[in-house]
């Protein structure tokens, strides 16, 4: 996990100034995360869900915008840096519309929303003007990214004034909009191929910060006096953390072929909704010491929380080294496990302390499963 500190002859490097970036969108998140704790009858409401789940899509496809353009046609100039700033001021102001009661807020989130994206269009066009001279082949690739994210902000800019005479909000339709776009628009992404090596450290790295925020969302487990209770409760949920976070190391540093010509998309795309994923289970975790969240919901949101996860950790096999694809037999195995530890969960939903611990051996059985799969095939 420690080879993004290496630096390789011929690959380009994560700048100070992505993880700088990358920061404000670890604020932003924290702040959609906050949401989940707004209770009604014991538990998420579903509008509220609804509203962080797109809250959180939306800021996720703002970075997966950033973090390609900038592996593609980042040059860590001046223009850049000034652009990129402009889009962190903007972000603080979505992050204070990011709230239970989100229409008082709706012109200051979707304006800011809407002028990020018209920032990031900006730096594609003086791309564009140098691509015409020095890489015409980047031409077509420029102006058709340029066109989505002026489409994208063109439909968030318009919901401002129609939202008040339609009561509708209509700015989810960009992001879903964008989502499928970029989903589609595969061909010609693969025009302009991403630096993988340094796409995967910079995925990485949020990931990383990802986990910061599941660190902190675990703390309050340490506090409550030191009785046997606290001890046990805040062990296990450590455990589960550098668990999760050992499953996502593996894959990094055992699976992945990160020499692979690509275009950057799918990986990207997992990783939205596998980060998605990772502050669900923070949310879910800090629920699991609160008497006034309701059971059988909490149990129910950690153990999908979890499988979503796993099931996008997996889907990343998709990029991996032709030895350390899984067989069909081996997944197999996962299903069987991840079924196992659903039953379970079901089954000991009235005692915190058993449904903690079977997931705490569901993570490290899997972990373990990985682990000896990848000593054998380095044996053979």
């Amino acid at each position: 996990m420690l080879e993004f500190l290496e630096e390789k002859s011929g690959e380009k490097k994560v700048e100070f100034l992505e993880l700088i970036y990358d920061l404000i969108f670890v604020y932003v998140i924290g702040r959609n995360n906050s949401l989940l704790h707004a209770m009604e009858d014991g538990f998420i409401g579903a509008e509220t869900y609804l509203t962080y789940a797109l809250t959180t899509l939306i800021i996720l496809q703002i970075w997966y915008f950033t973090t390609l353009f900038i592996n593609r046609y980042g040059g860590n100039g001046l223009q850049e840096h000034i652009c990129i700033f402009i889009n962190m001021y903007l972000l603080y102001y979505m992050a204070d519309g990011t709230r239970i009661h989100w229409q008082s807020y709706y012109v200051r989130y979707n304006l800011a929303w809407g002028l990020i994206l018209l920032n990031l269009a900006v730096q594609y066009y003086l791309k564009l003007r140098t691509a015409r001279e020095h890489a015409p082949w980047e031409s077509f690739h420029i102006r058709h990214s340029m066109r989505l994210l002026l489409i994208e902000a063109a439909v968030v800019l318009i919901s401002i004034p129609l939202y008040p005479l339609m009561h509708i909000p209509l700015s989810p339709l960009a992001m879903m909009f964008g989502m499928a776009a970029a989903l589609l628009s595969g061909r010609t992404n693969s025009l302009v191929s991403v630096d993988f090596p340094h796409l995967t450290e910079r995925v990485m790295l949020y990931v990383v910060f990802t986990f910061g925020e599941m660190i902190i969302g675990i703390a309050g487990y340490f506090g409550g006096g030191f009785t046997l209770s606290s001890i046990y409760f805040s062990l296990m949920a450590f455990l589960i953390v550098v668990g999760l976070f050992q499953t996502y190391g593996y894959f990094y540093d055992h699976v992945i072929d990160r020499e692979t010509p690509n275009a950057g998309t799918g990986y990207m795309t997992i990783h939205i909704f596998l980060i998605a994923a990772l502050n669900n289970i923070t949310a879910a975790l800090e629920f699991m010491r609160e008497p006034a969240v309701r059971q059988i919901p909490k149990n129910a949101f950690l153990v999908a929380s979890i499988v979503v996860y796993m099931l996008f950790l997996f889907l990343l096999e998709k990029y991996a080294r032709v030895q350390a694809r899984c067989s069909r037999r081996f997944y197999g195995q996962i299903v069987l496990l991840c079924v196992a530890f659903a039953i379970l969960m079901a089954a000991t939903y009235r005692y915190p302390a058993v449904s903690i611990a079977v997931t705490v051996i569901f993570i490290y059985t899997l972990y373990a499963m990985l682990y000896y799969r990848e000593k054998k095939q380095r044996q053979s």
